[in-house]
């Protein structure tokens, strides 16, 4: 979500309930498989668009989707932003109508119905803050899996095709955080912040380097990611999972690092 501000174009870069990155201490990635229900994760609800539908779909005009939650970032005053999917593209909801009831029924995978109005933001097509969501019953689980995009960055003609999925970036160096400085990440953009605040570290691939994030409302600051970017170190090679948000370019939000042996 970035919380709406502004950050340099290609930042691969709650509310007091926070989810969406393991806390199991080891740190590594781990990649999610499609779960197999009886459900078909691609079916629809009467009168709720396909993906394609709600992509053509007028900016500010009224949508109706249904999709599974991959991830939420936080909850505060019945307010959630949610990560959602379905087999043919991702779903950015930012502040939606949610209880603190509904938001602990909203586990990774659960079907939900949303409806409210597209618009986006530097780049970033979402559903706005206030949208109505409520769970599917019967509508079966499923987990997006994970696409390799590392061959798209610095091309985002086709990266964009992309937004809002679960992606990796494969096989990356560790640069310094900021020229002449052999930091591996910044607290904030700017260094400006403190433990607890986002993460910005850089990494390049065949020459080219990116800035990538850890969203502290997605992620905290006791969440293994969190604590592995932390211990990274100029010059190590890393695999990196997240989803690919976008804010005047990429921007996608880093949920797991694993250092390469």
């Amino acid at each position: 979500m970035m919380n709406k501000h502004w950050l340099p174009a290609l930042l691969l870069s709650a509310g007091l309930a926070l989810t969406g990155c393991s806390n199991s201490g080891d740190g590594e990635a781990t990649t999610d498989k499609t779960t197999e229900t009886e459900t078909d994760p691609a079916a629809k609800s009467e009168g709720v668009m396909t993906y394609q539908e709600y992509m053509d779909a007028e900016l500010e005009s009224e949508v109706d989707i249904e999709a599974y939650v991959q991830a939420k970032q936080s909850w505060w005053e019945d307010k959630a932003t949610i990560y959602a999917a379905d087999p043919d593209g991702a779903y950015f909801i930012y502040n939606a109508n949610v209880s603190e009831d509904l938001y602990k029924e909203l586990n990774d995978g659960v079907k939900i119905r949303v409806k409210g109005y597209k618009t986006e933001w530097s780049g970033e097509t979402e559903i706005a803050e206030g949208a109505e969501v409520e769970v599917v019953k019967d509508g079966g689980t499923w987990n997006e899996p994970v696409k390799d995009v590392t061959e798209y960055l610095g091309n985002e003609e086709e990266l964009i095709k992309y937004q809002n999925q679960k992606v990796e970036f494969k096989d990356m160096t560790i640069e310094p955080a900021e020229d002449g400085s052999d930091a591996a990440y910044l607290y904030n953009y700017d260094g400006s912040g403190e433990e607890g605040d986002d993460l910005y570290f850089r990494a390049s691939k065949d020459g080219k380097t990116y800035t990538f994030t850890v969203e502290s409302y997605l992620c905290d600051k006791d969440s293994d990611v969190y604590k592995a970017v932390k211990e990274l170190k100029v010059g190590d090679k890393v695999d990196m999972e997240g989803f690919l948000y976008w804010y005047e370019g990429a921007n996608p939000h880093i949920t797991s690092v694993t250092v390469l042996k």
